[in-house]
């Protein structure tokens, strides 16, 4: 875990597979398994994406990971990034994504 927000890396992986998540105690969450490229290996997610996405139709999606803020638990699941999203008009997230495809693990400059 960093001590200083600015030591936050955020990293480049691809989402190999995602489920709905009525398990936990916010609405419309998702559990994530997301694969940061070879250096990095497979990590967990959970986030508040139902809003906007469909399981189905996260897996193969690139994503933005915030990698080096701890984990935590969420309903028994083992959350270990911070996929990086922004906020609709609503306040749900909305991810944010490489534009075209880019190697898994890359850091955000």
């Amino acid at each position: 875990m960093v001590e200083n927000p600015f030591e936050t890396e955020i990293r480049v992986g691809e989402v190999l597979e995602a489920q709905a998540f009525p398990e936990a105690n916010k609405p419309k969450m998702t559990k994530l398994w997301i694969d940061l490229g070879e250096d990095h290996g497979e990590v967990q997610s959970a986030g508040q994406l139902d809003h906007h996405y469909e399981p189905d139709d996260l897996e193969g999606r690139q994503v933005l990971c915030a990698t080096t803020l701890g984990s935590v638990r969420v309903a028994g699941f083992k959350s270990e990034v911070l996929t990086v999203g922004v906020p609709d008009e609503e306040g749900y997230p909305v991810l944010v994504e490489p534009e075209t495809d880019v190697p898994l693990g890359g850091v955000l400059f």
